[in-house]
């Protein structure tokens, strides 16, 4: 084992270098919330910037954000909470943006875009299956894994964004009637998982695709006004109360890995 390897690895208790520490979060019911609400941020805080700041400074601060939070995480060297959600939020407002920019700048149907992200999906997975022999988020240690996984992460939003404009938008169901329908469709792969057996990995990027809609449905029906079906909350304090619930679901579970490993940073 490399020195580097050593360096982020876990030791076994004879003292030896075991192996590395997972760069990912345990797949429990808390990270599916997480995951939901962080989903709907991105929407909110998305349109909401987009507004405030304008398309083009929204998109190139997002960007830039983004990288940041990439390089951050890629140089962690374990799972660190406050890391990883910060880079999925900035995943999550990005991968919206880019879905909006491809339908509201460059007049892409919806349609066009969901079939194309799909495919790009599609690609990466593939790829990534046939260089790293796993799609399995639990073997996400670093390296040329992680960047697989988080070029999966950004596409899987981008993805979602469009499907879920498409459903509300395009085919005219609106918001909250789109929401009640990824509400369903998140139960198939769990369904498949425990009565079909489906397989985990596939059953895992099933519903993660679908939490974008299924996040963003219902995070627009209480931003946007009545004359669009919504709740008229306004996207702003919408994005102001989901991002205080994540980070404080980010912190309680920052404060629960400092108590498990003392002297740990989190």
């Amino acid at each position: 084992m490399s020195a580097t390897t050593t360096t982020f690895a876990e030791r076994r208790p004879d003292g030896a270098p075991a192996r590395p520490w997972s760069k990912v979060p345990e797949v429990t019911a808390g990270f599916w919330a997480v995951k939901v609400l962080t989903t709907g941020l991105g929407e909110t805080a998305s349109d909401w910037l987009a507004r405030t700041l304008g398309p083009v400074p929204a998109v190139a601060g997002a960007a830039v954000l983004l990288a940041a939070a990439l390089l951050a995480q890629a140089r962690a060297d374990r799972y660190r909470p406050a890391v990883y959600w910060g880079a999925v939020v900035l995943v999550s407002v990005f991968g919206t943006m880019a879905a909006d920019v491809a339908h509201v700048a460059l007049g892409v149907p919806y349609a066009v875009s969901a079939a194309v992200f799909a495919l790009v999906l599609a690609a990466v997975f593939v790829l990534w299956r046939r260089t790293e022999g796993t799609l399995a988020v639990a073997e996400v240690r670093g390296g040329r894994r992680e960047v697989w996984y988080w070029a999966a992460v950004l596409t899987t939003f981008a993805l979602g964004t469009a499907v879920g404009d498409l459903t509300a938008a395009t085919l005219g169901w609106g918001y909250l009637a789109s929401g009640g329908l990824f509400a369903a469709l998140i139960a198939v792969p769990a369904l498949g998982h425990r009565v079909f057996r489906l397989p985990p990995v596939t059953a895992f990027w099933w519903a993660y695709v679908l939490t974008r809609p299924l996040g963003a449905s219902f995070a627009d029906w209480a931003g946007v006004g009545p004359a669009r079906g919504g709740l008229g909350l306004g996207t702003g304090p919408v994005s102001l109360v989901l991002g205080a619930v994540v980070a404080g679901a980010v912190l309680r579970e920052v404060l629960a890995a400092r108590r498990a490993r003392p002297g740990d940073t989190g």
